[in-house]
């Protein structure tokens, strides 16, 4: 196997990306890729998206996907379009540096997920990606207070609060306001308000 240091996780994400580009699937990335477009950026080996996968696009998706060292079969499409369960992605592996990429489909009724397809913005991030689709801003704010309340873990607390202070006047925050009294995270968007206020 090559080892992550032979292999950039830069290029693993122009790989994936390339790959919905072949497929023609509509993608963003957030995460904190995304929070290299908006906040203070830090190291990790994941990828995290949302993409618009119909089903008569699977096929050939799972293909561009194949040519680039990630079996994804259609059936583990399939199966993770249809559950309605759990939230969970596809994971995309790369079978010779071991970068995972974690794809959230877009179901019928997904209003946030929807919404942030829709508002997704084009950035540069640099040579090694180019321009490559994200989260907005203020998606991302809202995405990152999801998980925090899932799984309180402090990383999504410094990465909104660094997307607040480096985008200060040009966040939406009516926007911002409305999905956190829809999504009931009125706690832990005050929580972290609190916080940044005390920096």
């Amino acid at each position: 196997m090559t080892s992550r240091t032979d292999f950039s996780f830069t290029a693993f994400v122009r790989l994936v990306l390339d790959a919905f580009n072949a497929a023609d699937v509509t993608y963003l990335v957030g995460g904190a890729v995304a929070l290299w477009a908006w906040g203070e950026p830090r190291t990790t080996a994941d990828l995290d998206l949302v993409i618009d996968l119909p089903i008569d696009a699977m096929a050939v998706l799972s293909s561009e996907l194949e040519r680039r060292a990630m079996l994804v079969p259609v059936d583990i499409m399939l199966d993770l379009l249809i559950e309605d369960r759990a939230d969970l992605p596809i994971n995309a592996i790369h079978m010779t540096s071991g970068y995972k990429a974690e794809m959230f489909l877009l179901k019928p009724g997904d209003a946030l997920r929807e919404a942030g397809l829709r508002r997704r913005q084009l950035v540069d991030l640099g040579p090694a990606l180019g321009e490559v689709y994200v989260h907005s801003p203020e998606d991302l704010i809202l995405n990152k207070l999801r998980f925090y309340r899932i799984s309180q873990q402090t990383k999504h607390v410094r990465d909104i609060a660094s997307i607040v202070l480096n985008q200060a006047e040009a966040l939406d925050m009516a926007y911002i306001e409305s999905w956190v009294q829809t999504l009931n995270l009125s706690d832990e968007w005050q929580e972290i308000q609190q916080r940044i206020a005390e920096l």
